[in-house]
């Protein structure tokens, strides 16, 4: 199973990056991306069930991943809402926690645990798909 993902990052080369590799090494599909925090509250209201992750930056052009983070509270159980940056003070982390976010990675060491968070998200989501089919 691929997850339809959506991606809020504002810097170009590491959005590509991101849709180079991350469709390689992760069960992932990218379904869109934002910027600015209002591109992606927009684009979360208006497609609020037709993602299974989003992956968030902090920091961005317009506006900061907090924003983000909280119009996801609402979320379904079944979609999971990842931050990803280069500033995981504990501090942070905590907020971004407080805030709905499941994980914090960071991006110069952590995206092998952002792979294996896909894997196991992937994994979980099957397992409730074939047991919905039985029933």
């Amino acid at each position: 199973m691929l997850l339809s993902t959506f991606l809020v990052e504002d810097k170009p080369e590491i959005r590509n990056t991101m849709f180079e590799s991350m469709e390689e090494v992760a069960p992932i599909k990218f379904v869109g991306h934002a910027e600015t925090e209002s591109a992606a509250r927009q684009w979360l209201r208006e497609n609020h069930a037709n993602w299974e992750l989003v992956i968030v930056d902090l920091f961005l052009a317009e506006g900061t991943g907090f924003g983000v983070l909280k119009d996801c509270q609402t979320r379904k159980p079944t979609q999971k809402v990842v931050v990803l940056t280069s500033y995981t003070h504990r501090l942070i982390a905590s907020k971004c926690m407080k805030l709905g976010a499941d994980m914090v990675f960071d991006k110069a060491s952590e995206l092998d645990l952002l792979v294996a968070f896909c894997r196991l998200h992937a994994e979980r989501l099957g397992e409730v798909g074939r047991t919905r089919a039985i029933h």
